[in-house]
């Protein structure tokens, strides 16, 4: 297996004296999707913020492409390849889409490589295309969260952070969106973070996974495997069978605790 183009070690990280993050060790590798699953609370958000240098960590390392960037202005490490879209989408809502994509491509110059990526973003995203002329507030959240992943590939990145894409959108929006993502992952190469409450659909895109809980990593392995456990099934798709004596396995100790 190639070597991981992003591996964190040990990190942890507090909001004041709170320690949020516990920890926590992954790795994501070329090409891959790998998903980080958990409630709300987890610590998934927090984990993004210190991988992308939002966050500082008081202990651990962040290593992308063989290089420690804990601790490195954030700005430092979307030019060295690495982006992450936000929860909640954090678009600028009185700058057109068009605008909106532009300013995504701060970081380059190449001015005819940058109008050739924002038609391919409009190839990725249709949606985008009728709207390019309209302020970014007055679309639809669905809408702003496409805009909000095409403006983080207009950096032209090597690894993609995407902090919850499936936050407050229909079902067939959020079909929609992680099938455009695994076409981004198929055409680009890109490798792809994803942190998500919805494990279901997360799972069946990526490739591997790790459950967080409490700011730990609890368990971990190929989706298709943790897709197959029990815990995973009761505890974060939604699979309540019953147990003897009329007992739901749910609420059950879970066997990685």
């Amino acid at each position: 297996m190639s070597e991981p183009i992003l591996s964190v070690a040990n990190l942890e990280a507090y909001y004041g004296p709170i320690m949020a993050i516990r920890g926590v060790s992954l790795q994501v590798h070329p090409g891959k999707i790998v998903a980080v699953l958990g409630a709300n609370g987890a610590g998934k958000t927090t984990l993004l913020k210190t991988i992308s240098g939002i966050l500082d960590p008081r202990k651990g390392s962040v290593t992308f492409e063989g290089k420690q960037i804990q601790k490195k202005d954030p700005s430092a490490i979307v030019l060295g390849g690495l982006s992450q879209v936000p929860e909640g989408r954090e678009v600028f809502p009185f700058l057109t889409v068009r605008e909106n994509l532009v300013l995504g491509a701060w970081t380059r110059s190449d001015h005819e490589a940058i109008r050739a990526d924002i038609e391919r973003q409009f190839e990725y995203f249709p949606r985008l295309k009728q709207k390019e002329r309209t302020p970014a507030g007055l679309m639809s959240g669905g809408e702003q969260q496409m805009l909000a992943i095409a403006r983080a590939l207009m950096a032209r990145p090597r690894l993609l952070l995407l902090d919850e894409p499936s936050l407050g959108l229909s079902p067939a929006l959020v079909k929609e969106i992680f099938s455009i993502i695994q076409r981004i992952r198929a055409d680009q190469g890109i490798a792809i973070l994803v942190v998500e409450q919805n494990a279901g659909i997360a799972l069946s895109v990526a490739d591997y996974g790790y459950i967080m809980e409490n700011g730990r990593i609890v368990t971990d392995g190929a989706a298709s495997v943790l897709m197959e456990k029990d815990d995973v099934k009761q505890s974060y798709l939604g699979h309540q069978d019953e147990g003897i004596r009329g007992e739901r396995r749910w609420k059950q100790r879970k066997t990685w605790r």
